[in-house]
């Protein structure tokens, strides 16, 4: 079989490993970048990376590992941007993926052809038909702009552009969003900007990365034998201790459980904002030149507003009349990946975890690899179970955009283990120290 994977990032290089792993070798990856690393690739510039220069993980390095690819010991609990892209690029190194991508490419154009195969042109002028086709482009790239009410006469950026606090210093600056690109940078700013707020429209819990001096992630998964009510009762129980009440920060109080949202990990947004450095503002009302009117009366002037509104799921290689999930609200895909209507079809890394992204899309590999070697057989009910999968969703999450393809980390790893073949292809794995001794540095294709 002839496969071809969109994009070297943390799943597109999982799938070329997971496919040379179940005897999968004409494989080809096409990405944008000269490097592999994907989102992980950081520049000062505006690029695709969402990256900035302080961004670290906000799962813990338990949480964020390969199957067959533990994060070395010296890593530290919550590995830097610059550590993760070295832990991506050593996987690529180790396990023999480098001369199965195709650097410096960008997808044009994937048209779809008789019997289930497709047509993929490239940025060079070139095209190659493929028998199965992966999608693993990821998912924040394209940034989502609000509307505002009203037209802002000073600086406006996208929490994507945002790479460092310098251009800052001394500035008036509002934060639109309490996710976790918000979070980071309105505590960023408020270091060396003149005055920081952050508007929040809806209630948002603000979890520390610590809990008993152990990842907050790692005490969830302590909850996981518990029955649903129980373990939902102690994270709240458990956040109280850690935070008190929100409304004693200026916030709103979430009345929801504590996982029915994408979770936002930050431990210093709190320690900002008592200590006067980031205020809280409630949604806007309007706008009008450099001032802002929000929700509860009160007013501000700024130099510049800094919308961390999310992004959107962007597939431009696919005419937007065969597959456009920008502004869709529903994506029925079963276990995130197999789309009902295009058996050869298979997106890795289609979806949003309560923890990292690259542990599930290898497993969504693994799975992905056995059935296209004929291992696994794709369900004859699979546009009901895509349907119950997207019922899940709405049914477990807040509605919103920003939830359209989230999962819950543990519930879904244990679906996609329970479809992987008994007799799955396994890989033997050198010895942890040697892993270790090759997670130095980031590398390009250059070198």
């Amino acid at each position: 079989m002839k496969v071809c994977v969109i994009g070297a990032g943390c799943s597109g290089i999982t799938a070329i490993k997971n496919l040379l792993q179940a005897g999968v070798t004409d494989i080809t990856c096409y990405d944008q970048n000269d490097q592999v690393g994907g989102n992980w690739i950081y520049s000062e510039n505006e690029s695709h990376s969402s990256v900035c220069e302080t961004t670290h993980l906000i799962s813990s390095k338990t949480m964020s590992e390969y199957m067959d690819f533990p994060m070395p010991d010296h890593y530290p609990d919550y590995p830097s941007h610059r550590q993760v892209l070295a832990y991506f690029q050593s996987y690529a190194m180790h396990f023999g993926l480098l001369p199965y991508i195709q650097f410096n490419t960008k997808v044009s154009q994937v048209e779809k052809l008789e019997g289930q195969r497709w047509k993929v042109s490239l940025s060079t002028g070139e095209a190659q038909e493929f028998d199965y086709l992966f999608v693993s482009n990821g998912h924040h790239s394209v940034p989502r702009m609000p509307d505002l009410p009203g037209t802002f006469e000073g600086e406006l950026l996208h929490s994507h552009q945002y790479k460092n606090s310098r251009p800052f210093k001394g500035k008036r600056v509002l934060v639109i969003g309490a996710g976790n690109s918000g979070c980071d940078c309105a505590v960023e700013i408020s270091r060396v900007a003149a005055y920081v707020s952050i508007s929040m429209r809806n209630p948002q819990y603000i979890v520390p990365k610590f809990f008993l001096g152990k990842p907050s992630d790692t005490f969830n998964e302590g909850l996981l034998w518990m029955p649903k009510p129980m373990a939902g009762f102690l994270r709240k129980i458990s956040l109280k201790f850690q935070v008190g009440t929100y409304k004693q920060y200026g916030l709103p109080e979430p009345d929801y459980p504590v996982i029915a949202a994408h979770p936002t990990v930050n431990s210093e947004l709190l320690y900002m904002i008592k200590h006067g450095k980031v205020h809280p503002k409630t949604g806007i009302e309007k706008i009008e030149g450099k001032k802002v009117w929000f929700k509860d009366g009160k007013s501000a002037i700024y130099d510049t507003i800094i919308t961390a509104t999310g992004y959107k799921i962007a597939l431009p290689f696919f005419d937007k009349d065969f597959i456009n999930y920008e502004v869709a609200d529903r994506i029925p895909l079963f276990l995130r990946m197999f789309h009902p209507e295009h058996p050869t079809l298979l997106f890795i890394g289609l979806f949003q975890p309560q923890g990292a992204i690259w542990p599930l899309s290898d497993y969504q590999s693994k799975l992905a690899a056995n059935y296209v070697t004929g291992k696994w057989q794709l369900p004859t009910t699979i546009q009901k179970l895509a349907e119950k999968d997207a019922d899940i969703i709405e049914k477990e999450f807040r509605k919103s955009k920003r939830h359209t393809i989230e999962v819950h980390y543990h519930a879904f790893l244990k679906k996609l283990k329970k479809e992987i073949p008994k007799d799955a292809p396994a890989w033997v794995s050198n010895k942890k120290d040697k892993i270790d001794k090759e997670l130095v540095t980031p590398i390009t294709q250059s070198n």
